[in-house]
């Protein structure tokens, strides 16, 4: 599992890492609430 706890960059580290095969399951986006997390098609940690 990949968290992200902060994002800067312009294209978005997730849509990098789902570009390179990885499932959006795998991926946390770490710099939203918990809650947010389960609205975002992503893994909730």
């Amino acid at each position: 599992m990949i968290w992200i706890q902060r994002d800067g960059t312009e294209i978005g580290i997730a849509n990098e890492l789902m570009a390179a095969d990885v499932s959006k399951e795998d991926i946390v986006l770490g710099f939203h609430d918990p809650y947010k997390r389960q609205f975002t098609g992503f893994a909730v940690g």
